[in-house]
């Protein structure tokens, strides 16, 4: 697809151009009047006359040769706009305001695919209908505002909704976000994200194009495509982050197991990002943010030094950067004393090092000097420096603009009067800045840019899974939940670790099991889906007579076929499971195990393959990791087993699309093992 005529045309034509700029023909005239483009511009109105001191055609038929069309008419005159002027005008790329098409009705529908129907035919790009335009430092064939600064080096901003990336744009022009590109991709009838991808990755240079991708998604329609132009942008050295929304509900179905309920697909966006190497969104402000922060220095570790001169926010930024699993470490005592010496008196100077309301610009660009010549400990540096009235703000300013680009360090400023020292932080960004008014939202930003993990497309880790076997299983076994030695057969073919067991309907059979692995036993009913709301789980069986009457209890529950005798171990509870979505694949998800799954929800997802990296970042990124890491002087479990468990059951699924739910609740973990208890898999062929 030819993006030329989009992306630099020589000629432009308004097609429903107006003078009443309230109306998007007449709002996207103003903009490219008053913005960059410098070439031929033509705008067709029925009245004629001048638009805007822009002299107009009465009808498409009188306009020159174009290379670029913007469409604000009826969604009924459309197709004829689109046919007429591909043929007759040389359009090679349309701009469609117009709605009225497939988010509208059926009918809308059918004239949506007669329109893409048409521009494939003629061989020209569509962006939209119902989109709100596009923009990049050529012009700005958009009808919304404002148009943010634009810089080459800017970011590229891809959006489903038109009103959607205007607000993102407007949080992120507060913030001093420049932009290269705009997106506003509306219905999507030819042009879509995927698209767009493959567009920039094709044409990327390392040395010239932007390194900042931010995306509103309201659909993914190819995963495949999505991970692999996404992925390879990342490799070529770009940053992408994006929100998708829409993800709650589709996945809120009924299903027979404890992951059909919980793996929705949210769960399959956060895989298919963690896969691609996007850092997730959740609302404009934060997607702002993390734009910002890619924007500067790259932080290259962990540890960030705080220069303030208000205690309360320091504190409040501290403790939001711990969450985030950053540091603020403590300056050693003789270091604090010398720098002491140069601050006012009542200055702190441990970390956050605090010079207080009253100190100045100087005293805040001694810090800076300090931190970065001794403090070797330190990655980074956040400065708070906002107005409470006793200090010559534009002079601080100016100071921190010097530092910002002279520092090797990453600087984070933190400016936060937005009411008292206005005029100042305009002056500042003009300098070229990003300033984070608030210090959790720099805080929650800088967290999910450190914790990024490289894409991981293609990669299967190395390991000895015995694919062969999984295959001669899986085609024998019919649909349905399969029986557990068919489970046990599977994770020995997987390297999957599992603990002794026994099922059998036969009472002796199970006494000489608990016999001869040594008691306590646990016993689980066979049949029933979930054994706990039935009473089919008792644990601690002590004596042979407590396992014959739990045997002979068991087998009366409806729906149970046997018994099933595993020796009883003692450990942490942890979860794998997988569900296979559709279009993405399997999707697979950890966390803590037994009831707690469907309790606490804390699961994270990835995508089968997985690699070490990204089953490590799935269980790092959980919210009890400290309890698998070890807190509280008790001992951790052996994440390292449970790491590679999790990217061995990766590569069986993904050699076994027949398996469409699965999942290992609990498996047993101490610091030494990790032990698969009870498994459920189906398959559906």
């Amino acid at each position: 697809m030819n993006y030329k005529e989009l992306i630099n045309p020589k000629s432009i034509v308004v097609v429903g151009a107006s003078d009443n700029i309230l109306k998007p023909g007449g709002s996207v005239l103003h903009n490219l009047i008053n913005g960059t483009f410098d070439k031929e511009l033509y705008v067709v109105n029925a009245r004629g006359g001048t638009i805007q001191g822009v002299k107009a055609y009465k009808t498409i038929e009188e306009i020159p040769q174009t290379d670029l069309a913007v469409i604000s008419v009826p969604a009924s005159q459309c197709l004829h706009t689109v046919e007429y002027m591909a043929k007759e005008k040389g359009v090679k790329a349309f701009i469609i305001f117009s709605a009225g098409f497939s988010e509208e009705s059926e009918e809308g529908a059918k004239m949506e695919k007669q329109l893409l129907d048409t521009a494939n035919k003629a061989g020209v790009l569509i962006i939209g209908p119902n989109c709100s335009g596009f923009f990049n430092t050529f012009h700005q064939s958009i009808f919304t505002r404002p148009i943010p600064n634009l810089d080459p080096q800017g970011v590229d901003i891809i959006s489903s909704s038109g009103g959607t990336i205007t607000y993102i744009i407007e949080s992120a022009m507060s913030i001093g976000l420049r932009f290269n590109s705009a997106w506003s991709i509306g219905n999507s009838a030819q042009v879509g994200i995927e698209d767009i991808l493959e567009y920039l990755d094709n044409e990327f240079n390392p040395k010239s194009s932007p390194k900042i991708k931010l995306l509103y998604l309201e659909k993914i329609a190819d995963p495949d495509r999505f991970l692999h132009h996404s992925a390879s942008l990342i490799n070529k050295g770009c940053k992408i982050a994006a929100i998708k929304s829409g993800s709650s509900t589709s996945g809120s179905r009924a299903a027979s197991s404890h992951t059909g309920a919980i793996a929705t697909s949210d769960s399959a966006v956060e895989a298919l990002f963690r896969k691609a190497g996007i850092i997730r969104c959740y609302s404009r402000e934060e997607l702002a943010n993390v734009g910002a922060v890619l924007s500067l220095k790259e932080l290259k570790g962990k540890n960030l030094a705080i220069i303030t001169q208000a205690g309360g926010p320091a504190v409040i930024l501290t403790d939001a950067l711990s969450k985030g699993n950053i540091d603020v470490p403590e300056m050693n005592k003789e270091l604090a004393a010398e720098l002491k010496k140069h601050l006012l008196p009542g200055a702190a100077v441990s970390n956050p090092i605090d010079i207080i309301g009253t100190g100045t610009g100087e005293h805040m660009s001694i810090c800076i000097d300090f931190c970065e010549k001794h403090f070797k400990e330190i990655d980074g540096i956040a400065v708070l420096y906002g107005n409470p009235g006793v200090s010559n703000v534009a002079e601080a300013y100016k100071m921190l603009d010097q530092k910002i680009k002279s520092s090797h360090l990453p600087i984070y400023p933190i400016l936060p009067s937005v009411i008292t020292a206005t005029k100042e932080m305009e002056e500042f960004v003009k300098q070229g800045h990003v300033n984070f008014t608030d210090e959790y939202a720099l805080a929650n930003a800088l967290s999910k840019v450190v914790s990024w993990t490289p894409p991981s497309v293609g990669k299967m880790e190395d390991l000895s899974v015995d694919i062969p076997r999984i295959r001669a299983i899986i085609d024998k076994t019919p649909d349905g939940y399969i029986d557990s030695g068919a489970i046990r057969q599977l994770f020995d073919a997987a390297g999957i670790p599992k603990v002794e067991e026994l099922v059998t309907a036969d009472k002796d059979e199970a006494i000489a099991f608990g016999n001869k692995t040594g008691y306590p036993v646990v016993a689980k009913c066979v049949g029933p889906i979930h054994k706990s709301d039935v009473g089919g789980v008792v644990l601690n069986i002590r004596t042979e007579e407590h396992l014959a009457y739990t045997f002979d209890r068991l087998m009366k529950i409806p729906d149970t076929t046997s018994v099933m005798m595993q020796p009883m171990l003692s450990g942490k509870e942890l979860f794998i499971g997988a569900k296979y979505e559709p279009t993405f694949g399997h999707i697979i998800l950890c966390g803590l195990g037994g009831i707690f799954v469907e309790i606490l929800k804390d699961v994270a997802s990835g995508l089968a393959p997985l690699s070490f990296q990204e089953a490590s970042s799935m269980i790092r990124s959980l919210k009890a990791y400290k309890i698998i890491e070890g807190t509280r002087g008790q001992k951790g479990l052996n994440e390292k087993l449970y790491t590679e468990i999790i990217v061995r059951l990766s590569i069986m699924l993904r050699f076994a699309p027949e398996i469409k739910e699965m999942d290992i609740n609990p498996l047993l973990a101490n610091e030494e093992k990790v032990v698969a208890v009870d498994a459920r898999i189906r398959i559906e062929k």
